[in-house]
């Protein structure tokens, strides 16, 4: 699947989640410091940074699974006190039961996965048609490849029908073939629910590639060092000069510039 225009037209301006100063700490680590910026309904935003400057610490405390020390969350104007149905999170490393079939696995992300009502069976049967997975509704997470692995954690996560989606490096793992068509899907995926997400790498590339707008982290401590909007229309192509430049700005707000007279 494929995008033939800029999917971005349109979203909603309105703040959906709100980091206020959060700091975070783990014994003598300081993880997080004095966070803050917005995310506004329907965005894709991505946050980039190097290892430790705080990217999975932060997404955790917007899903509710770690609390910040300092600062606060707000989701649609509300604190965030743990976990809820209204955010779905998709992990890096698939975090599938082994011993779930593919359709067991994505049961498990609704709020009744023991129910076997019409309804959720309805429910299952069009995440499998939405992540592409028609034909392996039964197999177990060793049958499958890793780009259908993570299939599977995105169809779980939007099972309850969240509002936001939450993704910590979800294509690190795949190669970059897979993590291409993985790219096209899930925006595909996103411009049909009009979900607001966010998405965390270290990938500058793959930032561009999907965001509206990008957030760059620095580490020792985490804090936001600066953020970049991507007005490119979708598809994008990597090797245009518009997408080159905008990964060169990045890098360079990284400290890792790059060469673009080429």
């Amino acid at each position: 699947m494929a995008l033939s225009s800029d999917s971005s037209t349109g979203r909603d301006s309105r703040e959906k989640i709100t980091i206020q100063n959060v700091s975070r700490s783990y014994e003598s680590t300081q993880a997080l410091d004095d966070v803050s910026f917005s995310v506004s309904e329907g965005e894709f935003c991505c946050v980039v940074g190097p290892s430790g400057c705080g990217k999975t610490t932060l997404l955790r405390a917007i899903a509710g699974l770690d609390g910040p020390d300092g600062g606060s969350i707000l989701v649609g104007g509300d604190p965030v006190t743990g976990p809820g149905l209204d955010r779905g999170m998709v992990f890096q490393e698939y975090a599938l039961f082994p011993w779930r079939t593919v359709r067991g696995n994505i049961r498990f992300g609704l709020d009744r996965p023991a129910c076997d009502c019409p309804d959720c069976e309805e429910r299952v049967r069009e995440l499998i048609d939405l992540v592409g997975l028609d034909g392996f509704e039964d197999a177990y997470p060793k049958e499958l490849s890793g780009g259908m692995k993570q299939r599977v954690g995105i169809a779980r996560a939007l099972a309850p029908d969240p509002e936001i989606l939450l993704m910590d490096e979800p294509f690190g793992s795949v190669d970059a073939r897979t993590r291409d068509r993985l790219h096209a899907e899930l925006l595909d995926i996103w411009t049909q629910t009009g979900q607001t997400v966010v998405f965390v790498t270290h990938d500058i590339d793959e930032a561009v590639t999907l965001a509206d707008r990008v957030v760059v982290m620095d580490a020792d401590p985490g804090t936001v060092q600066s953020t970049f909007s991507i007005d490119l229309e979708r598809p994008r192509e990597r090797t245009s000069r518009d997408f080159v430049d905008h990964v060169a700005r990045i890098r360079d707000a990284l400290g890792s510039p790059v060469d673009t007279s080429h």
